[in-house]
C-alpha cells in the first residue's frame, strides 16, 4: 500500500523590510490601545480632541521702560553728570570705550542678571550723575537701545540711548 505524502505548500520566507514594517505597526498598534486604555482609566485624562483651538503664537512682551533717543553730538553726552554705559562685548570694549563707561554687554537671549542691575545701580549713585546714557554696537537693532530699556524696565531712571551706537559715539569723541 503506498501511502499518500501530503506536502505544506511551501511558505516563501517574507523579505526584511516588509517584517521589520510590520512588527514596527503590530508595537505602535499595541502601545496606541495602551495609552488610550490608560487615558479612559485615568479620573481627569487628557482630551483627544481640543474643545477649544489651541493659542500656538503667543506673542511675548517687551521688556523694559521708556528710553529717549539722543543724539551723539549732544553737549551732555560726554558731561561728568551722564553715567555712561557699553553695551557691546567685553572684546569690543576693551578695544576702544568712552572715558568713564562701564561695560555691562547685553545678551539677546538672557535677561541682565539682577546682581549686575543692582551693582550697576549703587555705581550710578555713587557717581553723582542725573542721567544714564547707553550705546550699543550701532547695528539695527542695536544692544545698547535694548539695554536701554532693559535697565529703565528694571528701575533705573532718566535712561537715554544714543542713537548710532559706539561708530557715531567714538567718532563724535575724537572730532
Amino acid at each position: 500500500m503506498a501511502v499518500a505524502q501530503i506536502t505544506q505548500p511551501s511558505r516563501r520566507p517574507m523579505p526584511g523590510s516588509l517584517r521589520f514594517l510590520l512588527e514596527t505597526a503590530a508595537v505602535t498598534a499595541v502601545a496606541v490601545v495602551i495609552a488610550l486604555l490608560f487615558n479612559a482609566l485615568r479620573p481627569a485624562g487628557l482630551e483627544l480632541i481640543a474643545r477649544t483651538p489651541y493659542q500656538i503664537l503667543v506673542p511675548c512682551p517687551e521688556p523694559g521702560g521708556p528710553v529717549q533717543i539722543v543724539q551723539p553730538d549732544e553737549s551732555w553726552v560726554l558731561s561728568a553728570r551722564t553715567f555712561l554705559v557699553d553695551a557691546r562685548s567685553p572684546r569690543e570694549f576693551n578695544l576702544q570705550h568712552l572715558p568713564r563707561a562701564v561695560n555691562l554687554p547685553y545678551d539677546w537671549l538672557e535677561p541682565v542678571p539682577e546682581d549686575d542691575i543692582l551693582e550697576l545701580a549703587q555705581s550710578i549713585a555713587g557717581s553723582g550723575a542725573n542721567r544714564v546714557a547707553v550705546y550699543g554696537e550701532g547695528g539695527r537693532p542695536d544692544s545698547g537701545e535694548h539695554l536701554g530699556k532693559e535697565i529703565s524696565g528694571r528701575g533705573i531712571k532718566n535712561v537715554f540711548f544714543i542713537s548710532g551706537g559706539a561708530p557715531a559715539v567714538l567718532g563724535s569723541e575724537e572730532q
